[in-house]
């Protein structure tokens, strides 16, 4: 199992550093991420290794989110031929008394490649954009200030551009994909992972 990584921007290392004061005595809080960044095996799993075990993760869920009005809950196989409009997501169910929003985005941001425009590795489509579905007003704050410190810190440097998707509206539906992708890594530790999906910093 990975461990929790340290965040290295300032919007995400002064949320870590409020934890304490913020979240005292807040026991049963709940909150949701919602990210896409690639075939979401990938995406779950890494989250998963990195932030389960008691960091923070309580569960996680793939599916398809940011389609079309008239694609309502699609299959896998809709999904991949592009038509829907969907994303591939990972929706996220984490604890903010041990992990903050503003982290997981600068995570998410960490272990794939968010200057490639739909697509990710190999796998090519608009489904496999990288994007943020903020759940409020909160989160979309963090989301772009986060994205704007990755860009200046590790991209910009490099004369590259992230081209994240981050959703200006509050997350829409989130279809729940078959029981066959959940942890798909997990129950088959030797099966397709998007090379991306790893820790670049």
């Amino acid at each position: 199992m990975g461990a929790a990584t340290e965040p290295t921007v300032p919007t995400a290392i002064s949320a870590k550093q409020g934890l304490g004061a913020a979240t005292n005595g807040a026991g049963g809080v709940t909150d949701v991420a919602t990210v896409a960044s690639g075939c979401f095996w990938g995406t779950e799993h890494i989250f998963r290794e990195h932030y389960g075990s008691g960091r923070g993760l309580i569960d996680a869920k793939v599916g398809f989110i940011g389609g079309k009005e008239s694609s309502k809950d699609p299959s896998y196989e809709e999904v991949c031929t592009g038509r829907t409009g969907h994303a591939e997501a990972t929706q996220i169910k984490f604890d903010p008394t041990k992990v903050t929003y503003a982290e997981l985005v600068e995570f998410f941001y960490r272990t794939h490649d968010p200057t490639q425009l739909n697509a990710q590795g190999n796998d090519r489509g608009t489904q496999y954009r990288s994007a943020l579905f903020p759940h409020d007003a909160d989160q979309l704050g963090a989301a772009q200030k986060v994205t704007q410190e990755v860009q200046d810190k590790y991209f910009g440097p490099k004369g590259r551009k992230i081209v994240t998707q981050i959703e200006q509206r509050p997350a829409g539906d989130f279809f729940v994909a078959a029981e066959y992708h959940q942890r798909y890594l997990e129950h088959n530790p030797f099966g397709y992972q998007c090379s991306n999906h790893k820790l670049w910093w």
